[in-house]
């Protein structure tokens, strides 16, 4: 998918959260400011949490209440799986709620194999037709990469097409 604005990655994101369950875990990759704490941000609009997430860099985990709980990981500051399970993290992400974790590929092993796994990446402008007509004078363009189990992916994407139609041009 391709986003061209802070607020398209935000209705990406609600449309995610929207179809989440409890115990599903997202794997955030993506470089700095590439717009995983935007993405998180709609996910939690999708979940009904009424507070803003922001990026909890420095305190790890961030809990929000909402449909379903959300617990948003920032692992930017932890070096290994060591220092995570020394938080305690498994009871977040085997809980009841939806877990976020940005900057995962920290801790690659701690995910299980149903793990939603979204990449964003930012993209160079171009002169191509497929840029074009989402490309504006202020934007940077996003490619969101999302991977996970086929009947899941084929349900966001119906409901992706159905909602936000110029993402599959």
């Amino acid at each position: 998918m391709i986003s061209n604005s802070e607020e398209l990655t935000i209705k990406i994101g609600e449309e995610l959260g929207k179809l989440l369950n409890p115990g599903t875990i997202i794997a955030l990759r993506g470089e700095l400011g590439s717009g995983k704490t935007v993405l998180v941000k709609g996910i939690a609009r999708g979940l009904d949490v009424k507070e803003e997430p922001n990026s909890p860099t420095f305190v790890i985990m961030n809990a929000y209440e909402g449909r379903i709980p959300l617990y948003h990981f920032d692992l930017y500051r932890i070096s290994g799986k060591d220092e995570l399970e020394g938080i305690g993290y498994e009871d977040f992400f085997f809980g009841d709620g939806v877990t976020v974790v940005e900057w995962a590929d920290r801790v690659e092993d701690v995910f299980p194999e149903n793990t939603i796994k979204i990449e964003i990446k930012i993209l160079e402008k171009r002169g191509t037709e497929d840029f074009v007509s989402l490309n504006n004078e202020n934007s940077n363009i996003r490619d969101i990469n999302i991977e996970g189990e086929d009947k899941w992916l084929s349900s966001f994407r119906s409901t992706v097409e159905l909602v936000l139609p110029i993402l599959t041009k």
